[in-house]
């Protein structure tokens, strides 16, 4: 749960202990066994261990649905990718909370937060799945056979090996959406809003990837005249992904269910959000201390900006229960020199540094 910039070289004994011990416990994030997303955790998520018939392996792996055990035995080489986008938006989750009370320690919550986490991790399977098809590591899929677009110069060729969006697209869809659409609720039921809710979130995240690829080109010619260009479907770094769907985040819709069991929204006045917009029912608790009921690990023993008057300050994100300051020596690499040819070589500096922890 701690995010700390440079390594600790020393500190002083009073808090040395205490500060090892906060970074051991909080850096660990806190998967919930039940979901799919535990393959981000999960040791076998390599290639050896998905050998053809390996049907008892998708019958052990924790937290897959039915379907997605059936959907693991039809293509066990998508799982190692899986896991891969499991990792990948919850690295992003972390990093885009990383100043906020909760920091995506824990995903196993149907709070405000849980739309983030539907949404950046269905985005990630959507980018690892077709990435890993235009690579050549699985065998139903292959480079990108995307539509030539209609704004393309009439003389650049259309084609290379580009993101296949559209398969890593429909499979994310099937694979992560199965554990929802195999649920029977009530129509009345928070159950029912809940699952309709996570639906809505994991489709807006599929949805992201697919607005934010792009045409990418490389030119050919003659010493790099550019006479000629070859053009392809790329995807988006996953850190714009990350980016806008945490711009979404902070502007998602409040819903609620309607008679015929469906989500409305709260406030009829704005906008009723698009499959573009993040959705939640439950307003987020305040996350300052540790409640297993909401998923909150809390904020004591977080690192906090004394200076900052934001969500990384000292004030908010201690919860008004005060600080520990301590010192501690960081040591990075400065004074760079580039030698020919060709490798960089840096010294090692150290400095000593205040850092404040929330009680």
């Amino acid at each position: 749960q701690l995010f700390w910039s440079g390594c600790v070289g020393a500190m002083d004994t009073r808090h040395g202990v205490m500060a090892i011990t906060f970074l051991a416990f909080f850096m660990q994030v806190v998967v919930e066994a039940t979901s799919w997303w535990s393959l981000a955790m999960n040791p076998l998520l390599i290639p050896e261990a998905y050998i053809i018939g390996a049907q008892p392996l998708c019958s052990q792996l924790a937290g897959l649905s039915k379907g997605q055990k059936k959907l693991c035995q039809l293509y066990q080489d998508h799982m190692q990718y899986i896991g891969e986008g499991a990792k990948t938006g919850i690295r992003e989750c972390q990093f885009q909370f990383r100043h906020r009370r909760w920091n995506c320690s824990t995903v196993d919550n149907s709070s405000v937060f849980g739309p983030f986490t539907y949404a950046i991790s269905a985005a990630g399977v959507v980018n690892a799945v077709s990435r890993a098809c235009r690579e050549g590591e699985l065998s139903s899929c292959g480079c990108s056979r995307a539509a030539r677009p209609k704004d393309l110069p009439r003389d650049w060729l259309w084609g290379g090996c580009g993101d296949n969006l559209n398969y890593g697209y429909r499979f994310s869809k099937e694979f992560v959406d199965a554990r929802e659409r195999e649920k029977s609720y009530d129509k009345a039921s928070m159950e029912n809003a809940r699952l309709l809710m996570n639906l809505h979130n994991n489709e807006a995240g599929r949805r992201m990837v697919s607005d934010l690829a792009h045409v990418s080109c490389k030119c050919h010619g003659v010493s790099g005249s550019c006479s000629l260009k070859t053009c392809w479907l790329q995807l988006a770094d996953f850190r714009k992904v990350g980016d806008a769907l945490k711009e979404k985040y902070d502007s998602a819709a409040a819903m609620k269910l309607n008679g015929r069991g469906k989500l409305v929204q709260v406030h009829s006045k704005f906008n009723p959000p698009s499959s573009h917009d993040l959705v939640y029912i439950d307003p987020s608790p305040d996350y300052c201390i540790f409640n297993r009921t909401t998923g909150s690990l809390g904020t004591q023993g977080r690192l906090c900006n004394k200076t900052s008057e934001g969500m990384d300050g000292c004030a908010l994100m201690c919860c008004g229960r005060g600080y520990d300051q301590f010192t501690a020596t960081l040591t990075e690499r400065c004074h760079c020199k580039f030698h020919w040819c060709c490798y960089v070589k840096c010294k090692r500096c150290s400095r000593k540094v205040d850092q404040f922890v929330c009680k």
